[in-house]
């Protein structure tokens, strides 16, 4: 039997006092799998030194839950969201969203609420721009009910009302092992809070709504026009993230291992270029997941799974967008669902899923280029990792 750490930790060991933490020292959450074989208890809390760029290895707390695997923190840092990716088969069989209070000086976490989500395997969480609504997106694996977009109220404490809207979509069918129903895996915002966009694998497209709520709070996403913005076939979107200009966007196309990038403005995504991370290699060798740019937009760094793992590094220009491939580094384990760049800019945390492991990489802050690798830390199904930044 595998003994990974978080087994042998107590569900909750506490914060280390209120004093305040050194410069170099930065508290970051890390959200696992606990289906299967995973020995994963829950939400992590852990110190990172941006200095050394080691991770402790003892938790501050660790919060039993089901499945967290995507962790959203309101922009105060005060709540955070969790998705529960249950699904049927598993030992909680029903889709669940969580919130939790954050303590402000020792960054405690207590329940607030749990409601259902009203889908299977929701994978991805997102506040609306005022914080007034958190946007789910159920996956669901399987092809029936396929997936859906739940809209869910948030009130002023942090609890989370029940769904109020649930939008699903039309598949493409092009791949008829992933794309006969939605597969809907995530929905952000644009930049300046007044439409929000879906991205469903199963369809080939993001679909674009308006946000709304004062018209209608029960229904406060309406279609926006154009309704939806097509995707090569059977290339399956799966993360969008908007450029620190607001002008551009950036989105992974799963299936075909590629990024798409858009010129952005009032509410319409116009494709400018799509970027191969695996041209000429074989299926096995795509899956893109997780993107994430610099702090100073000057780089994107983007996680391609399948058989290749790697973290690919890109150069964006500065007027147009456009990226610029720069180094194809092994992220030394396997499956990188999701990564982070620590607060300081000079490390990459890598949640490499199926090797049970975070694996940090150095990096430098001028040129963006990724160098040695620090440190291994068994770690059992990790699935996203979020600093707290001081503010």
């Amino acid at each position: 039997m595998r003994k990974f750490w978080p087994l042998l930790m107590a569900a909750s060991v506490g914060a280390m006092g209120v004093q305040a933490a050194p410069a170099d020292i930065h508290e970051l959450l890390i959200g696992t799998y606990t289906q299967g074989q995973s020995q994963s208890q829950g939400i992590y809390r852990l110190q990172f030194d941006s200095q050394s760029g080691q991770l402790d290895a003892t938790p501050l707390q660790v919060v039993k839950s089901a499945n967290p695997s995507w962790l959203t923190l309101s922009s105060d840092q005060r709540r955070l969201f969790v998705v529960n990716e249950n699904g049927p088969g598993q030992a909680d069989p029903v889709g669940r969203v969580t919130s939790f209070a954050v303590e402000p000086k020792t960054h405690a976490l207590s329940l607030i609420s749990q409601v259902q989500s009203l889908g299977n395997e929701p994978t991805h969480s997102s506040l609306s721009a005022d914080g007034k609504y958190l946007f789910v997106s159920n996956y669901s694996v399987a092809e029936d009910p396929g997936g859906s977009l739940a809209v869910l109220p948030v009130n002023a404490e942090g609890k989370l009302e029940s769904v109020v809207q649930l939008s699903s979509h039309p598949s493409s069918r092009v791949n008829p092992e992933r794309q006969m129903s939605a597969h809907v895996h995530s929905t952000v915002s644009s930049p300046d809070g007044q439409f929000v966009f879906s991205n469903d694998l199963g369809a080939d497209r993001i679909f674009v709504y308006r946000y709304d709520p004062k018209a209608n709070p029960q229904r406060p996403l309406t279609a926006a026009t154009p309704a939806s913005v097509q995707l090569p076939p059977g290339s399956g979107p799966r993360h969008l993230l908007f450029g620190r200009d607001g002008k551009h966007a950036y989105l992974t196309l799963e299936m075909s291992a590629q990024v798409a990038v858009f010129d952005y403005q009032a509410g319409k995504l116009t494709q400018r270029q799509i970027v191969d991370l695996a041209a000429g290699q074989p299926q096995a060798q795509k899956a893109a997941a997780a993107l994430h740019a610099s702090a100073d937009g000057k780089f994107l760094y983007v996680s391609n799974r399948g058989t290749a793992n790697e973290l690919l590094v890109f150069a964006i220009d500065p007027v147009n967008g456009e990226l610029k491939a720069l180094q194809r580094r092994s992220v030394e384990g396997d499956h990188p669902r999701e990564f982070s760049l620590d607060p300081s800019g000079k490390f990459v945390l890598i949640a490499n899923q199926k090797s049970n492991q975070i694996v940090i990489i150095e990096r430098d802050v001028q040129s963006g280029l990724l160098g040695k690798t620090v440190q291994k830390l068994p770690f059992d199904a990790p699935s996203d990792i979020r600093f707290f930044v001081r503010q």
